[in-house]
C-alpha cells in the first residue's frame, strides 16, 4: 500500500504518519511505502504520477491548508476509492473550529472527494493546541469512464391491488346532482308580435317597461316614435305642453328612443 504524506512544515516525524494511519485503521506495515514531502506549499505539482498513492495523509499547522490547486494534485495522484486525511492543529481561539471545519469540508467536496467526515478532538491541557480532522474518499471511477444504459423493452407494468379501497364515483354524487337539468322556457323579449318582457326577463326589458309606465307611454312609442308636428323629436324646448315625449331625451322620428340606466334617479 503506497502513502503519501504532505506537510507545509520542513520536517514531519514518522511517529505523527503512524499516530495517523492509525486513524484511519490501514493493516500492515504501511511506513515502509511512505513517501514523506515537506514544504507542499511551495510546490506547483507533486513529483508523482496520477493515481499512484492509495491513502495521503495531510499534516499542517496553518488553517488554510491545503490550498485549491494541492487539493487537487492530492485527487490526481490519488487511486480510485482512495481515501485523504487533512489533520490541522491550531491555537485555541484563534479562530472556531466548527468555522476551520465547515471552510475543510466545503474545499475537499469542491475538490472532487467525496463522503467528508470532520472530526475534532479535545485541547492539550498544556499546550492548548486542538487538532481537527476530516476524511474523505476518492470516487472510484475515473475521468472519462463510461458505461452503456441498457434500452427498457417497453413499459414497466402498473400492478393493482385488488384489495385496495376505490372509491366509487357515483356515491360521490349528491341527489341535487342527479337531477335533470331545467332548461329555460322557450321565449324571447324582442320576438313575437307583442313584444313584451318574459316572465323571468333578464335582458333588461321589464325595467325599460316600468320605466315607460312611469312616463305614462306605451312600448310602441319608444320602439317606433312618430310626432304630428315634427317636433317632438327635438327635445323638451321644441315639445308642446301636451306632448308625450315631454321629458325624454331628443331622438331621431321612427328610431328608437333609448333611455339611460339613471333616466329615473333624482338630480340631487
Amino acid at each position: 500500500m503506497a502513502i503519501l504524506a504532505i506537510t507545509d512544515d520542513v520536517i514531519l516525524p514518522l511517529s505523527t504518519v503512524s499516530s495517523l494511519t492509525n486513524e484511519l485503521k490501514l493493516e500492515g506495515s504501511v511506513l515502509d511505502n511512505t513517501f514523506i514531502i515537506t514544504l507542499a506549499s511551495s510546490l506547483s505539482t507533486l513529483p508523482l504520477e496520477s493515481s499512484s498513492m492509495d491513502t495521503v495523509i495531510g499534516v499542517s499547522k496553518t488553517r488554510d491548508f491545503p490550498a485549491a490547486p494541492m487539493l487537487a494534485e492530492l485527487f490526481r495522484v490519488l487511486k480510485p476509492d482512495g481515501r485523504v486525511l487533512i489533520c490541522l492543529s491550531e491555537l485555541v481561539g484563534d479562530l472556531p473550529s466548527d468555522n476551520i471545519l465547515s471552510s475543510l469540508e466545503r474545499k475537499i467536496l469542491v475538490a472532487g472527494f467525496l463522503e467528508p467526515e470532520a472530526s475534532q478532538q479535545q485541547p492539550d491541557a498544556f499546550s492548548g493546541v486542538q487538532t481537527i480532522q476530516v476524511k474523505a474518499k476518492k470516487p472510484s471511477w475515473k475521468i472519462g469512464s463510461s458505461f452503456s444504459l441498457k434500452a427498457s423493452k417497453g413499459l414497466p407494468k402498473v400492478q393493482i391491488d385488488d384489495d385496495m379501497d376505490l372509491i366509487d364515483e357515483d356515491t360521490l354524487l349528491t341527489e341535487e346532482d342527479l337531477k335533470k337539468p331545467q332548461l329555460p322556457a322557450v321565449g324571447d323579449c324582442e320576438v313575437g308580435s307583442t313584444r313584451k318582457a318574459c316572465k323571468n326577463c333578464s335582458c333588461g326589458r321589464a325595467e325599460e317597461e316600468q320605466k315607460v309606465e312611469k312616463l305614462g307611454l306605451k312600448m310602441e312609442q319608444l320602439d317606433n316614435p312618430q310626432s304630428a308636428c315634427g317636433s317632438c323629436g327635438l327635445g323638451d324646448a321644441f315639445r308642446c305642453s301636451t306632448c308625450p315625449y315631454k321629458g325624454l331625451p331628443a331622438f331621431k322620428l321612427g328610431d328608437k328612443v333609448s333611455l339611460s340606466s339613471n333616466f329615473l334617479d333624482a338630480d340631487i
